[in-house]
């Protein structure tokens, strides 16, 4: 694994997502209310948007523009407009430092 740090566990708070870029790559890193991180593709398929301004909910993120949910653990989006995935990326929680690997995603576009 190519993980590398992307933020620290407490920059990311409950229900909310950060924006980082890692090898050239938009990535938001997503905290559910359970505590779970995960990091996926930060830009919305249907209209190139931060999906990291959007609203998180349980274990969705949902873009502000348009209204498309995306699973966090899979990518998929769950409602029009959008209905290609968003990539899907490992984390590492290393002590306070958020890990991720971006070389070698869970789920790619397809």
């Amino acid at each position: 694994m190519t993980a590398q740090r992307a933020c620290g566990v407490d920059d990311v708070a409950v229900s909310a997502a950060v924006k980082v870029e890692l090898d050239g790559i938009a990535v938001a890193i997503v905290k559910q209310s359970d505590g779970t991180i995960h990091a996926i593709g930060d830009t919305c398929t249907h209209g190139e948007i931060s999906l990291s301004e959007g609203f998180v909910e349980d274990d969705t993120i949902e873009c502000w523009a348009h209204g498309s949910q995306f699973a966090l653990r899979t990518g998929k989006p769950l409602n029009l407009p959008a209905y290609e995935p968003v990539p899907v990326f490992p984390v590492t929680i290393d002590g306070d430092d958020v890990l991720v690997d971006v070389a070698n995603p869970l789920t790619q576009n397809s």
